[in-house]
């Protein structure tokens, strides 16, 4: 007969037995299951990209590729070092959106790689606070992507004292952003981008500007432009300030080079002909009755000799 393992048991409890003591008043087992939920946000978990929609408000004007693809690199050789912050989606059950991340969820979505994220459940307030606290704790958002900020929590419906706690700012500095930010539209923001170099004034200075309708259509009908896109976000900014100003020059046409002038003379130094040659062509002023009439008849001849030298210059040079 096999051997019973030590914890079994064959006692049967009687019927009237009194039921066992709770282990663990009430108020301990609440505490112990709020314990175990903290533990549970702050675990790092590794969930699907594709399984992540965004939330909040729009705290990036797009993303520097160059910085993108660096890190891009690192998360691919590296790993992801720091894990993102989520939070249930509120309608998409097993759906999440991000609250802070976007850049490493965008790279590692890129890679196809899952996302290394807390879950957290925070509700809108709680989430733009979240979001705000973390954008200021870093030192590359621009100011106009602060200032954008701001102004998206103030549509929002937010009064300025939760912008200036979600900022970590003061209430006229609250005031300076929301000059600039709810001046222009994300769209417009967009094309223009992060303008790292950028600061206040010359925001506050595009905002006077821009005042003048004249202005504003000028600045716009430059960013309709195809070379306004090649060029660099704090480029593209200088080149906006400058249409404003209505002081854009299109750049100078390449100078033309000047004619270049030949005498043809006979053996005796006779002037035959003076050639002047242009980037347009080449002009030939004939001094001596009846060379014209020759250079008519010899240029068939004429031309394939100077193709025949011409094709064994470029020959020669080809074999070189």
């Amino acid at each position: 007969m096999a051997r019973k393992g030590i914890l079994s048991t064959n006692i049967t409890p009687k019927s009237d037995a009194a039921p066992r003591q709770r282990l663990m008043p009430q108020g301990a087992v609440g505490a112990l299951q709020s314990s175990l939920s903290k533990l549970q946000e702050n675990a790092v978990q590794d969930i699907d990209t594709a399984l992540i929609d965004t939330a909040g408000m729009e705290d990036r004007l797009g993303f520097d590729m160059v910085e993108q693809d660096r890190l891009k690199e690192s998360l691919k050789t590296y790993g992801q070092q720091v894990p993102v912050l989520l939070r249930p989606h509120p309608t998409a059950r097993g759906r999440y959106e991000i609250v802070y991340g976007r850049r490493r969820l965008a790279a590692l979505r890129d890679l196809g790689l899952p996302v290394k994220a807390m879950v957290r459940q925070l509700d809108d307030h709680a989430l733009v606070m979240a979001q705000g606290q973390e954008n200021n704790t870093r030192t590359d958002l621009s100011f106009i992507e602060k200032a954008s900020f701001a102004a998206q929590l103030q549509a929002a419906g937010y009064d300025r004292a939760t912008i200036a706690a979600a900022l970590a700012i003061d209430l006229p500095m609250v005031s300076r952003m929301l000059k600039v930010g709810s001046a222009f539209d994300l769209p417009f923001l967009r094309q223009v981008g992060r303008a790292p170099s950028i600061g206040r004034e010359r925001w506050m200075l595009l905002v006077t500007l821009f005042a003048d309708s004249a202005a504003r259509a000028r600045a716009s009908n430059f960013m309709n432009r195809p070379d306004f896109v090649v060029l660099g976000t704090d480029a593209r900014f200088e080149a906006i300030l400058l249409a404003a100003q209505n002081k854009h020059r299109e750049p100078s046409p390449a100078p033309k080079s000047p004619p270049r002038k030949a005498t043809v003379t006979s053996a005796n130094g006779t002037q035959v002909a003076t050639i002047k040659a242009t980037d347009k062509g080449v002009n030939l002023s004939v001094k001596t009755p009846g060379f014209d009439s020759w250079i008519e008849e010899n240029a068939d001849e004429l031309l394939n000799e100077w193709f025949a030298r011409w094709q064994s210059e470029h020959l020669d040079t080809d074999q070189t």
